[in-house]
């Protein structure tokens, strides 16, 4: 973890550089730590370190242990299939929503951040590649109109990363997972509400069952139970079988 200079952002920037570290490994799962050796290492007061880690600790990536320390969490594969429905339950109505009150500018961004994609994906950079497919879920959600919804995705994500686990080149191509990504775009920029979140449930469903996969061939600690995600279908869909998901 790099030192920090005091400033009006010190409490964001400590927040941005522990999750950083957490998320690489730097700091790893399993692992106690003090308030006051983090702090030291960061270069700055315990007091916007400890409330850096209230906020890690509502993520669900740190927990404070009494009189031991904070302990960096691991999930399990309960955690990645609680994620991925909860993604789905979010992100699908959100997508539909977002795609009926897109605007100019949001529209834009999209654009923006899958161009972004595609220069990383060039480059060979996994890290703004990922940096870059988070803002366009963020442009999404934002744009559905319920800022707390685009938050706690967010979160979810981190919880993920967490795991260490990626789909990109170990179970599909970036190729592949920038055109999932196109597609979605593809359908709002055209307005159907209906095509971009069925495009946005079956990425979600595919990453998850390639990162069940992924986990299962590397000797993880079980089977994702993927019979949940057929019970998602995209708003508006005529399936007298499946429930709709609220828009």
């Amino acid at each position: 973890m790099r030192r920090i200079n005091g400033d009006r952002n010190l409490a964001g920037r400590i927040l941005v550089e522990l999750r950083e570290a957490i998320v690489s490994g730097e700091l790893p799962p399993g692992t106690l730590y003090s308030v006051h050796d983090l702090a030291a290492r960061l270069g700055v007061s315990r007091t916007p370190v400890r409330e850096a880690l209230l906020s890690l600790a509502d993520r669900g990536m740190v927990r404070f242990e009494r009189n031991r320390g904070i302990r960096i969490l691991q999930t399990s594969i309960r955690d990645l299939e609680e994620i991925f429905e909860l993604r789905l339950l979010l992100e699908v109505p959100a997508t539909y929503r977002a795609t009926q009150l897109m605007s100019a500018r949001a529209l834009n961004a999209l654009r923006a951040h899958l161009e972004g994609m595609e220069r990383a994906a060039a480059r060979g950079d996994e890290d703004r590649l990922w940096e870059r497919d988070r803002r366009f879920h963020m442009t999404i959600n934002e744009t559905s109109g319920n800022t707390r919804l685009a938050g706690y995705v967010d979160q979810l994500r981190d919880v993920v990363l967490l795991r260490g686990v990626s789909t990109a080149r170990s179970s599909r191509s970036i190729a592949a997972i920038i055109e999932e990504h196109r597609e979605i775009l593809e359908y709002i920029e055209v307005g159907d509400a209906e095509g971009a979140a069925s495009a946005m449930r079956a990425h979600l469903c595919t990453t998850a069952r390639l990162l069940a996969g992924q986990e299962a061939d590397e000797g993880g600690d079980g089977e994702l139970s993927l019979d949940w995600t057929a019970w998602f279908t995209p708003p508006g869909s005529s399936d007298p079988e499946s429930p709709d998901i609220p828009q």
